[in-house]
Parts: C-alpha cells; structure tokens; sequence
C-alpha cells in the first residue's frame, strides 16, 4: 500500500484548522533565555519540548537544522531524538536544510532526510533549486513513492537574496517566480490530491508582486502549500494573509519561532496554543 502524499497529509492538518509551523531554533541567546546551556543536551530539551507543546495543536514543527549541526555529531544525535518524539507524537516534521547540489550530491541529501527508516527521516525539507528545479529530481522520488514534501525557496526576507531571486531569466521571468511557477506545474503534472507536495518559501513581510510573482487566483488544480516565515516576531501580521499571498496562500503554513520560543519552557503551551489557535481563527475568516 502506497504512503499518503504530503499534500494529503497537509490537508488533513488544515481540515482541522491546523495551520501553525512551530520553528525549533536552538541558538545561543534562546538557550540561555530558557536557562540551558549552549550545547546538544540544551538543544534537544528545547526541541523536544517545543515536540511535546506542539503535538495535536500545530500543523508541523521546523528545526532549523544549523544549530544542532554545529554541535558536531552530539547535536545530530540531538536532533534524532527530536525527530523520533515527533514521528511518535504523529507529529509532521520539515527539516530546514536548505539543501542544494545537483546529481548524486542531492539525491544524498534527499536520501539522509527524506528516507524512511533514515535516523534523520523528516516528512519534508527545504531545498535550493537556484542551479535549476531539475536538479531536485533526487527527491522527487522520495515524494512519489514515500509520500514525502519539499518546501523550494522561492522569495526569502534576507536582503542579500535579492539579487539573486529577482535576477531575470531568458524568458523575462524573475527566479523567485519561476521557483513558484515551477512547483506549481509540478504538483499540476502529478495531480495526487487537492494539496500538492512541492510548495514554496516566501517571506510574509515581502511584497510578493515585486518579485514578479503572480498572487492572482489560480485555475482548478493542487494547492500550492506556502511556507511562509516572517509572522510574529518579524512584524508580519496574520490577519493580512489574504493581502500578502493572495490565490497563492490558500495552503498555508504560517512559520513562528520566536513568538513562541521566547519566554522558555514555562508557558510555552500557552504560547503555541495561542499563536496556533490565532492563526486558525485569522484564516478562516479569510475563507469567510
């Protein structure tokens, strides 16, 4: 019997007015805000408590896999542990790994992350496609058979991204547009449920259209699910998700890390409950 597909799995987190993405962000400041120490040990307590508040009241957690990888191998033993609390919360996990390579170099990549049985196996990760959408193939079989996602940068907040994102391709359009473009006629080609399995990043603080992007309605066919950090902390307001992503939001996955993490272990369930329940309440009066 096949997996069900990302995109199936999404909209039964969004049937139950699950929209939040809770970020696991272990950086130094954080820990020590939740009184812990820089290391493996305080990141893997941050994250599997983030794991046991978000369990049945997000959508998903996100570890930004960076700040267990610079603790070397004790962090990656971290960051299992943490995944495996998830998996047995039943709990949708995206791994931030921004990977990007081509060839046998991202099939790897796709293989440690997206692999089931894998000790690093996640429902979904970020990718960078700037060398050319092809170039994720090594996933996309992943996708296919194991009912995995992938979550393709598209329009970052980051300053420096820019250049790149809105550097034009010979067709006139911009990368950042043709990254949404992309997914989209992916998920259209495969055509396996009303949610597609290859969404995008964009950024909520961002004016969408001056990447060229087209927030317009679309014509029938999967969403297209939209990871979107810049909510909370970073000013960006959930009320005005209709405004910001337009025809391109309606499977959307509102990322917060610090609204949710500062403070520290004590009132943390509070804080998801609140941010997921306000998320929910936002987006079904845009559906209204």
């Amino acid at each position: 019997m096949s997996s069900p597909s990302f995109g199936d799995r999404l909209a039964t987190e969004f049937a139950a007015s699950r929209h939040l993405c809770a970020g696991i962000d272990p950086h130094a400041p954080l820990l020590s805000d939740w009184g812990l120490g820089d290391d493996a040990a305080g990141a893997e307590r941050m994250g599997r408590e983030v794991v046991a508040a978000a369990a049945g009241v997000a959508a998903c957690v996100k570890p930004q896999v960076a700040f267990f990888e610079r603790f070397g191998a004790t962090g990656f033993a971290a960051l299992e542990r943490v995944l495996a609390d998830a998996r047995d919360a039943g709990l949708l996990v995206v791994a931030d790994v921004k990977r990007g390579d081509i060839g046998s170099s991202f099939a790897a990549y796709a293989d440690a992350w997206l692999t089931p049985g894998s000790p690093l196996e996640a429902d979904a990760m970020t990718v960078a496609a700037y060398q050319g959408f092809g170039t994720l193939e090594g996933a996309f079989r992943h996708v296919r058979r194991h009912g995995k996602g992938l979550f393709v940068l598209a329009a970052t907040s980051n300053p420096e991204a820019r250049e790149v994102q809105l550097s034009r391709r010979e067709d006139g359009r911009s990368v950042a547009a043709a990254m949404v473009d992309d997914a989209l006629a992916w998920n259209a080609a495969e055509r396996t449920g009303p949610v597609g399995s290859v969404g995008v990043v964009l950024g909520a603080t961002l004016d969408l259209t001056a990447f060229g992007i087209d927030t317009g309605e679309r014509e029938r066919g999967p969403a297209l699910p939209v990871l979107a950090p810049g909510f909370g902390h970073q000013g960006a307001r959930i009320e005005d998700a209709g405004a910001i992503f337009g025809g391109i939001g309606h499977a959307l996955l509102a990322n917060e890390s610090r609204s949710i993490l500062v403070g520290g272990a004590e009132g943390l369930a509070d804080r998801v409950r609140s941010r997921a329940e306000s998320v929910a309440v936002a987006l079904e009066e845009r559906r209204v």
